[in-house]
């Protein structure tokens, strides 16, 4: 019994193997795979990848005056704390803190400062009452002397002429030099309440310095102007803010408060599509995170220069497409599958891609009833191809070059005149469109020169 099964299994297991070994390539079935001619709506395509982005937000910053303060004088502040991506906060609510160190060090050599113009401006106090009362008691001595020379002029009225002259002169001498002493006490009077003008005006910038910089740090701490969900800001590279990273007084934007309520998709269509693409044209989008939602939306933007990405040789053009709906889950950054429908074409016959086959400039299929059929080809999508004549609705032709070729007929000989005018007309198009932008080219550069001739000021 137990020989028995043993020859059963062996039986079955030969038969498996010679299943195995001589069964039908995989090749030899899609020779062999036909598909219909279909008739109907058509859409030709421009299928790219896109990133969610608000369409307004409000920017998050650093304190104001670090951009209008030339005594700050601050290159760089780091980010030294910053609530996680993506925290929803009401306005009012902490998001970050900047590092105080750069201006903590200021702030102790501006309260130095203040120190130091304390101390001049109470030595200029100084300097001033010990001169002053110099000057005033040489003004207690001049008027005494001045009173000595009148005694002396009016006890000498009985003396010589000479005598009573001399004694003038001495009086007027002595009045002289009294009245230029009181003159010069005003002037340093006048001079004594400048200087200590100046250093109470230094102490009082001085201070206003230090009280100016005590209120940059203490709004260091960085707090939600609105409510809505933070998002790390952008730098020009690509890279996020983050803990780590620097502002500078030009660009104080810790992060940003997005209008989730109304996004676009930001992405990029290569050179060879962006002739196709236009303002307005219909979108189907499709966010990756979450494939089972759909969303439509519309060209809004087409950029006229291309561009280079980062670590890529192809040349890119930035295309901005409005998302018609709003949704809770969007996020901006979010990855975005966007088909950018060029064109639609009514009631047109179209094939799979992998049924057509070309020889030099013609385009043909194999059809099932064994013919190979020079097609006009039209339009095509990322799988279909409409074809303008050659076939009709409902025919099969084969999705690969079928067995024994040899065997089929060559038909639509008669087609060939039609697509050789068309590819002339597509040469002379090129041409055209060549020389057009060659003539654009050198208006360009022959305005350039003329332009820097009629500067203002050149004359």
């Amino acid at each position: 019994m137990k020989k028995k099964h043993l020859l059963i299994i062996a039986a079955i297991a030969t038969v498996i193997i010679l299943f195995l070994i001589f069964r039908p390539g995989k090749g030899d079935v899609l020779k062999e795979l036909t598909v219909k001619v279909e008739k109907g709506e058509f859409e030709i395509l421009v299928t790219v990848t896109g990133e969610l982005q608000a369409i307004s937000s409000v920017d998050i910053m650093g304190p104001t005056e670090l951009r209008n303060s030339r005594e700050l004088r601050i290159r760089e502040i780091k980010i030294q704390d910053l609530v996680p991506e993506g925290t929803v906060v009401d306005s009012g609510d902490y998001v970050g803190t900047l590092d105080k160190t750069e201006l903590s060090t200021n702030q102790k050599d501006l309260e130095d400062e203040v120190e130091s113009a304390e101390s001049q401006l109470f030595k200029t106090q100084l300097d001033t009452a010990m001169q002053l009362r110099e000057l005033r008691d040489q003004l207690v001595n001049m008027k005494f002397t001045v009173e000595e020379k009148q005694i002396v002029l009016d006890q000498s009225k009985f003396e010589p002429p000479a005598t009573i002259r001399q004694a003038k002169i001495d009086l007027e001498k002595a009045q002289r030099s009294y009245d230029q002493a009181k003159d010069n006490y005003s002037l340093k009077v006048q001079q004594a309440e400048a200087s200590m003008r100046q250093d109470s005006i230094n102490l009082s910038q001085h201070k206003r310095k230090v009280i100016k910089i005590k209120s940059v740090i203490n709004k260091f701490t960085i707090y939600a102007p609105q409510a809505g969900m933070v998002i790390y800001k952008k730098e020009w590279s690509g890279q996020k803010r983050k803990v780590g990273s620097t502002i500078s007084p030009w660009d104080l934007a810790v992060a940003t408060l997005p209008d989730l309520s109304e996004m676009n998709s930001k992405t990029y269509v290569n050179e060879i599509d962006i002739s196709r693409v236009k303002k307005g044209q219909k979108v189907r989008l499709g966010i990756d995170a979450f494939p089972e939602k759909k969303y439509t939306g519309e060209v809004v933007e087409v950029a006229n220069i291309g561009e280079q990405l980062q670590n890529t040789d192809a040349k890119v053009f930035e295309v901005i497409i409005r998302v018609d709906q709003s949704d809770s889950i969007m996020r901006p950054s979010m990855t975005t599958s966007n088909q950018i429908i060029t064109n639609v074409y009514d009631n047109v016959l179209f094939i799979p891609l992998e049924a057509v086959h070309n020889e030099d400039s013609l385009s043909y299929v194999y059809t099932k009833n064994g013919r190979k059929q020079i097609i006009v080809p039209g339009g095509t999508n990322e799988n279909h191809m409409i074809v303008e004549q050659g076939l009709e609705e409902g025919e099969e032709v084969y999705l690969s070059v079928p067995e024994n070729v040899d065997r089929f007929k060559l038909s639509g000989e008669e087609l060939i005149a039609i697509i050789k005018k068309r590819e002339a007309q597509k040469k002379l198009e090129e041409k055209k469109r060549a020389e057009e932008q060659e003539r654009n080219k050198k208006d360009r550069e022959f305005k350039r020169p003329n332009e820097k001739r009629r500067r203002p000021g050149s004359n």
